[in-house]
């Protein structure tokens, strides 16, 4: 159409609707941009960086920033792939991530980035901080040494759950995650394994239990796939 309004993604001139941000664009392109704390069924977040191009000269995150007409976006740049890599070193130096011990390995979306960026090591000094796991619950564990605060648990049991059951306490490395019951404790509160946030988690911070390694590894999503080729980015609870 004649009045069609277009950008420049890594320059390929795709249409976009108006209200659209940069993400939402690329994705009804069919084109990938990796991301962690980013959901379509969520507002915007903008705390992981992974999503991070630069639109028209500017570094911005393309979760949040709108597309407008004529906009240059810069995505799969060497200088924003080394961006991303950075970010996925930090979050495995600030936890605790033994992916060949984690049941969520081959379906996580924190390791399948890893691959997709070219991580080869953690790059900044291991943290290994003391966290706990909440095995209160009788459908559903919580793994704190997976956790890396996307909050997207947060945002869905609010959100879509309209629980309100998590919640981030703290600030810096000491930024955790916490349970909204008296106890602290997940089994006393009405979380459900039919919840979104219990399937949301990208990563192995909040599991279901009885259902470890029900997928053999070798036949897990990323197992055999690239992130960028699995579809919506391999979200958790596609």
């Amino acid at each position: 159409m004649a009045d069609e309004k277009r950008f420049c993604f890594d320059g390929q001139w795709l249409a976009f609707a108006p209200g659209q941000t940069v993400i939402q664009a690329a994705e009804a392109a069919g084109l990938y941009i990796p991301h962690l704390c980013y959901h379509p069924d969520l507002p915007p977040h903008g705390s992981c960086k992974l999503c991070s191009v630069k639109a028209n000269g500017r570094i911005t995150s393309a979760c949040y920033e709108p597309v407008s007409e004529g906009m240059i976006v810069e995505s799969e740049t060497g200088e924003i792939t080394a961006l991303r890599r950075r970010v996925i070193q930090m979050l495995f130096a600030e936890g605790n991530h033994y992916c060949p011990f984690c049941e969520k390995s081959g379906n996580c979306q924190l390791q399948a980035l890893a691959y997709h960026l070219g991580m080869e090591d953690v790059h900044y000094p291991q943290l290994y901080p003391r966290r706990e796991l909440d095995a209160s619950h009788p459908d559903v564990l919580i793994d704190h040494d997976r956790c890396i605060l996307c909050e997207l648990c947060v945002r869905a049991s609010r959100d879509l759950d309209h629980k309100s059951l998590f919640g981030i306490a703290g600030r810096g490395l000491s930024a955790h995650l916490r349970v909204n019951s008296a106890s602290g404790r997940l089994g006393d509160t009405d979380f459900a394994a039919s919840d979104r946030a219990a399937s949301i988690c990208p990563c192995g911070a909040i599991l279901p239990r009885r259902k470890a390694f029900m997928t053999p590894i070798g036949e897990r999503r990323f197992d055999d796939q690239d992130i960028a080729d699995a579809g919506q980015g391999g979200k958790s609870d596609d």
